[in-house]
């Protein structure tokens, strides 16, 4: 492994080359702005966001003999921010719902959540006459921007891993002047400072998933999706297949996906907890201390532990879930990004298609354009049918095997359409072809009708996709069609099972039935 080069400053604390050069490069800003000066400062996850604007708070107060307001949106936060810039020899004070402000003559740093700083700064309990510099953590949460009005006079800077606003009828452009792009996440790879990810996709029918009005997939969707025990199902042996023995953080949406999930895996024996915001602070800290002692431990969570929380042991993150929101999908990977002596990897296994939206992890993208233009990226990211309608549908493994007899199993409805249409024949026949296809699988596979039936029943997820593809194909996709179709397809192979049975099973085996 290469040296990692450092620096130290005066309150001991060392820093990496890069985290001293972007310090460098925002004071230059600072120094070359007005007071009403707005800066966005882009580093990713894992990168040391709170340890460089902590020497930045260090450096300011010494420089411009003015006092700094760090700006959190979780109480966590702020404590982790509190005690970081303790630890950068800076004397603050959390502005919290009981703090006494009495004595904020003595701070030159104050740390506040925003709505409890929005309501002092109206009942006029906080002095803000003399701040020079406001930073904002996790900027993009657009939360923050109600207070700028206070702060005409004063430097904003602004921190987040995804230079995208939560909020996309608020775009970022309006509330910072310029971007500065920090290190990207191969730079930090390929220098050893994060670990990379080793990627691991399992495609999911998502089309029954809803978007809600801030513009993400509704809870309740979510939940009737990934609850399903074909879901969780799928999951489990996701986890077998790409991270059993591993410390795995699995991020769901919505609680009762979560205690599902942590069912689901208890049943199989392994080690797991669930974690959401219900939890007291006393279960919090006791399942977070069991999953950092325990090597195998999983936990299945619930947003919580998107921000705020770090855990370098981490060895695998599953995304239990889909998001149309960059931010999330970053935050969520880079809980497992941070490096330890012994690890330079982690898995990340994606069963939302997060990978198809997104592209991977780590991956050039242009914040510049983004923070300028953010219509034009959001408006380039793909439907979740035209991701799906690129994926190979795949049997589940422990379906797959009871097809082991049969050496084609797939059917490219698509291909099939188009052949079918060249040769001047009725779309329907798409649908004969495939439930002849269907058939042959089952009989090849079965010594009797009754089994055959069996196994029809099996393959009902597949059934589904090849009448979703065959609907989009004829560019008829009503619901009621849709549901009509999948039924009478099933009425359809039960009869032809019945009716051919004894006839495919001899022309396959080269005998009849055997009649016990």
């Amino acid at each position: 492994m290469a040296e990692i080069s450092t620096l130290k400053n005066t309150s001991g604390k060392e820093l990496y080359n890069y985290q001293e050069d972007a310090i460098t490069e925002i004071f230059q800003r600072f120094d070359n702005a007005g007071d009403d000066y707005h800066l966005l400062y882009q580093l990713p996850t894992g990168g040391g966001k709170t340890v460089i604007f902590s020497e930045i708070v260090r450096r300011y107060i010494s420089k411009y003999k003015k006092k700094v307001l760090v700006l959190t949106h979780r109480i966590e936060l702020s404590k982790q921010t509190s005690n970081m810039l303790s630890e950068f020899g800076v004397e603050n004070k959390i502005i919290n719902s009981t703090a006494q402000l009495d004595d904020q003559d003595k701070y030159d740093c104050f740390v506040a959540m925003v709505e409890t700083l929005k309501n002092r700064l109206n009942d006029e309990k906080l002095d803000i006459s003399d701040i020079g510099l406001v930073i904002v953590d996790e900027a993009h949460y657009n939360s923050f921007t109600k207070i700028f009005k206070f702060f005409d006079n004063s430097i904003v800077l602004g921190v987040t891993a995804t230079p995208l606003s939560s909020n996309i009828k608020l775009p970022m452009y309006e509330n910072y002047q310029e971007l500065f792009v920090g290190e990207t996440i191969q730079h930090l790879i390929d220098n050893h400072y994060l670990a990379s990810a080793d990627l691991h996709s399992f495609n999911v029918g998502l089309t029954s998933l809803e978007v809600g009005a801030n513009g993400d997939y509704t809870v309740k969707s979510s939940e009737d999706l990934y609850t399903n025990s074909d879901m969780l199902s799928k999951l489990v042996e996701a986890y077998e297949a790409t991270s059993k023995g591993k410390k795995t953080l699995i991020f769901n949406n919505g609680i009762n996906t979560s205690i599902q999930v942590y069912e689901a895996f208890k049943k199989s024996g392994y080690p797991i907890a669930h974690l959401d915001n219900t939890n007291t602070r006393k279960e919090r800290d006791f399942i977070l201390t069991w999953f950092k002692k325990t090597p195998n431990a999983i936990i299945t969570s619930v947003s919580i532990l998107t921000t705020g929380f770090d855990e370098p042991t981490i060895e695998s993150i599953i995304l239990n879930r889909a998001t149309k929101s960059l931010t999330l999908y970053y935050q969520m990977i880079g809980r497992g990004s941070r490096i330890l002596d012994n690890k330079n990897t982690f898995n990340v296994v994606d069963l939302g298609n997060n990978f198809h939206r997104f592209g991977a992890w780590g991956a050039d993208l242009d914040w510049q354009k983004m923070f300028k233009s953010p219509d034009y990226y959001l408006d380039a990211i793909l439907s979740d049918e035209d991701i799906e309608s690129t994926f190979r549908y795949e049997l589940p493994t422990n379906i797959k095997k009871d097809f082991g007899k049969s050496t084609d199993i797939y059917f490219d409805v698509k291909y099939v359409y188009i052949d079918t249409i060249r040769n001047g024949e009725s779309s329907k026949r798409v649908l004969e072809k495939s439930i002849v296809h269907h058939a042959k699988m089952c009989i090849e596979n079965s010594e009797d009708v009754f089994d055959a039936l069996i196994l029809a029943k099996k393959i009902g997820e597949e059934i589904d996709d090849r009448i979703n593809r065959y609907a989009k194909c004829i560019s008829k996709s009503t619901h009621n069609f849709v549901t009509w179709l999948k039924d009478d397809y099933r009425k359809k192979l039960n009869t032809y099972l019945r009716e051919n049975f004894d006839r495919d099973f001899e022309q396959i085996h080269g005998h009849p039935p055997i009649d016990e």
